[in-house]
């Protein structure tokens, strides 16, 4: 009886882990021909999407997926390749605001305010990519965040038939965590998608992505620095300063 029961339960647990890889490659696979590592190769698009995190770790350290969205698109907003920045994430509560947090950061880089627009419903990833598509009229844009990122949010694009496209910029090097949470959260939206039909928490009236700075964004400084907003005592922990964010991995 036990054997049987063990013999079961070995199956079942094989099969989970099988359908996990194969979902996990799945999803790898039909998105790779929309991600580019590469700035020069990355198409030209109106509207450059940061998808949002935390700007610190509950240790105080800050949080490298953070830095190195916010690094990216700036990169693409000073080549050009993109003209707005659509700041998306989570603001349930009053005293965390990650798109607000993005927008001063990228203020205090160069970045003029009115080329950024900020999605306060930007929750979850599906959140995102489908506000950005239909509250915010944008069915081309680009999304900035890591490449496994990538492939999570391009798969919901695809789905909803959104044609975006994907800057993959650095990940921290510590990422195993990471990457086992990243197979437990596909097979999440694989049940979201394809089971329970999961929309956006919120959508709400049509936006229009429009600013008038175009003609003043040449003037722009090529060197501009990329710097982290922070209090005095995190500045001189951290120190900041562009030299050290574009330091070769």
């Amino acid at each position: 009886m036990w054997k049987t029961i063990f013999i079961s339960l070995f199956f079942i647990l094989l099969s989970l882990v099988m359908s996990s890889i194969l979902i996990d490659r799945w999803i790898c696979l039909k998105t790779a021909h929309h991600i580019y590592e590469k700035i020069q190769f990355l198409p030209t698009r109106s509207v450059g999407l940061v998808m949002g995190t935390a700007k610190y770790y509950r240790t105080g350290v800050i949080n490298q997926f953070y830095q190195y969205r916010l690094q990216g698109a700036l990169q693409l907003y000073k080549s050009g390749k993109i003209k707005y920045l659509l700041l998306s994430g989570d603001n349930a509560q009053p005293s965390y605001n990650e798109p607000r947090t993005m927008k001063r950061d990228f203020i205090a880089s160069g970045v003029f305010p009115q080329d950024i627009i900020l999605d306060y419903a930007g929750f979850r990833t599906l959140d995102s990519i489908v506000r950005t598509h239909k509250v915010f009229n944008t069915n081309n844009f680009i999304i900035i965040t890591q490449r496994f990122h990538c492939e999570r949010a391009l798969f919901i694009a695809l789905y909803f038939g959104i044609q975006a496209a994907c800057y993959a910029v650095p990940s921290p090097k510590k990422m195993l965590l990471t990457r086992l949470r990243e197979v437990l959260a596909r097979i999440n939206l694989i049940t979201d998608l394809y089971i329970f039909d999961r929309q956006p928490r919120f959508l709400g009236p049509l936006i229009r992505i429009t600013t008038t700075s175009d003609t003043t964004k040449k003037h722009l400084p090529k060197n501009s620095n990329f710097r982290i907003q922070t209090d005095q005592t995190k500045q001189r922990q951290y120190n900041l300063i562009d030299a050290k964010l574009h330091k070769p991995q």
